[in-house]
């Protein structure tokens, strides 16, 4: 009887562990189809999310229904990239038609959303749970969108496990070569506020800004280049 007790116990828990990975895999696939669907040139259809919300609010419900351990490093950053840029979107939907996400009072830190079984706002995410778990990855930067276009854009697909880091680095690069959001005027060099905002996060290891951009860039900046900080666009990155 015992035996047949720790045998219904270990079945039981395989049973629960094949269940979550087979919804940690359908939510990546399913998120990936959504960012194909909405997602082109790095702007979000939000009108037409707006007249069909299904899709969304089922990878939402999806979303709270999964835990992901933190020690599976990459599924975990995955997941919660992919979460956060789902939120960002159920933010702008919930009150769209928006000009930008800074309309809505506590768009990032003040709303809250059911994802990964807890209650958590957009800045939880990236602070609490990515940037807060894992601080020496920077890249982070480079693929949680925040709806404006001041940040980097959006892709038409999910961040996935197997191919994350290879994604955080292609963001990372497309950025950091990008003329509009790294421009070069002589010696002087304007930069994203993002650089301001978290500047230990690009600072690390004794790096200055210039040193850690052109870790990514094809063609360098001058060393000795000036730094300064054009102003951040709010504008809501939708499609026209």
């Amino acid at each position: 009887m015992k035996q047949k007790t720790i045998l219904l116990l270990i079945l039981a828990t395989f049973f629960v562990h094949a269940t979550k990975a087979q919804d940690t895999a359908m939510f990546f696939a399913k998120a990936d189809h959504f960012f194909k669907t909405y997602v082109k040139q790095g702007k979000v259809d939000y009108s037409a999310i707006k007249e069909q919300p299904k899709a969304l609010d089922e990878l939402m419900a999806l979303a709270n229904a999964i835990a992901v351990k933190k020690a599976d490093a990459r599924s975990y950053q995955a997941f919660w990239i992919n979460t956060y840029n789902l939120a960002v979107i159920k933010g702008i939907v919930a009150n769209y038609p928006i000009k930008s996400p800074l309309d809505k009072t506590g768009f990032f830190d003040k709303i809250k959303y059911d994802v990964g079984g807890q209650s958590i706002t957009l800045n939880d995410i990236e602070n609490k749970l990515l940037r807060g778990n894992f601080p020496k990855e920077s890249r982070f930067h480079f693929v949680l969108v925040c709806a404006g276009l001041g940040c980097p854009p959006i892709i038409a697909n999910a961040y996935l496990p197997d191919t994350l880091d290879a994604q955080l680095q292609k963001q990372t690069e497309l950025s950091l070569n990008n003329p509009n959001f790294i421009q070069t005027k002589g010696k002087k060099v304007l930069i994203s506020q993002l650089f301001d905002w978290y500047k230990s996060d690009f600072t690390q290891d004794g790096l200055n800004e210039v040193e850690y951009i052109n870790q990514f860039r094809t063609e360098k900046l001058d060393p000795k280049s000036k730094i300064g900080y054009y102003n951040y666009n709010w504008s809501l990155n939708e499609t026209k």
